[in-house]
């Protein structure tokens, strides 16, 4: 009984499935990512627009709605996930799967407690699927020269940018929740100036919070901020001296690892059939 779920065959539909939701190397597959990111990005703006009090009170009940279509649209495709998978929890304990849990919460916990719908910025970690999509490391090649380094790290550099811009929304979004319009942090995108200038260690000074948890995430934001700047230069840097080898887009439909070579057959973690 032990291992009786992992003896049971994986039906026809149920592959098929996995294919289209979890993998992008098929036409199927990049349609239904590409149109994930869509919906992600739209739905940020979404949760962004209805933070400013102005387009809120104007566009309100239309925002409103179109959070609740995003909701139950990702939803389903949390449940597509969790059928098309030999073994749900694994799934549902690992990072994607707990991003993706964290990109619908919100917005029902929002029926009980007012406001924690703005935390649907965590949405904006999904967009990390675009880089198994445009399969990174496959442009990514060894450099001998300054130039070709600066080719060949560009995509790197893209991913540091989405990875600051990931940061700067999430501080910001949380930074909106902790000092609120009667602080200064009127919106989520005034918060998320905030959070630029502040990880950017520029301090303009003309934002600051009053509180002191607002305080002390600012102070992580600052530390965080030294360490952020010289990722860039270490980025061209290592492009000068390694090469990155190619992988594979593949999900190991057993344990959701990724990152497998790109003539891989099974897992390197598990060994499970690719």
């Amino acid at each position: 009984m032990k291992n009786l779920e992992r003896e049971i065959p994986e039906t026809g539909w149920q592959k098929k499935l996995h294919e289209i939701v979890f993998e992008a190397d098929t036409p199927a597959g990049k349609v239904f990512d590409v149109t994930l990111i869509a919906l992600i990005i739209a739905s940020l703006l979404v949760v962004m627009l209805e933070s400013v009090k102005e387009i809120r009170d104007d566009y309100g009940t239309v925002l409103w709605r179109a959070e609740w279509i995003f909701t139950i649209l990702f939803s389903i495709e949390y449940i597509l996930r969790l059928v098309s998978v030999r073994r749900p929890l694994r799934y549902i304990l690992s990072f994607y799967g707990m991003v993706d849990l964290l990109a619908i919460v919100p917005t029902y916990v929002s029926l009980l407690v007012p406001g924690t719908q703005y935390l649907l910025s965590i949405r904006i970690l999904r967009l990390l699927r675009i880089f198994r999509i445009l399969k990174l490391s496959e442009y990514i090649s060894e450099g001998k020269v300054i130039t070709s380094a600066l080719i060949a790290s560009r995509r790197k550099i893209s991913v540091f940018l989405v990875t600051v811009l990931t940061i700067v929304t999430v501080v910001g979004a949380t930074m909106y929740v902790i000092e609120g319009e009667e602080n200064g942090f009127t919106s989520i995108p005034t918060s998320i100036y905030w959070a630029i200038v502040t990880l950017t260690t520029v301090g303009y000074g003309d934002l600051s919070p009053k509180t002191p948890l607002g305080k002390t995430l600012a102070s992580i934001v600052m530390i965080l901020g030294y360490a952020i700047i010289a990722v860039p230069t270490g980025i061209v840097t290592a492009e000068l001296t390694r090469r990155v080898n190619k992988v594979s887009t593949q999900f190991c439909p057993e344990c959701h690892a990724q990152d497998h070579d790109a003539d891989a057959v099974f897992c390197k973690y598990c060994a499970a059939k690719l």
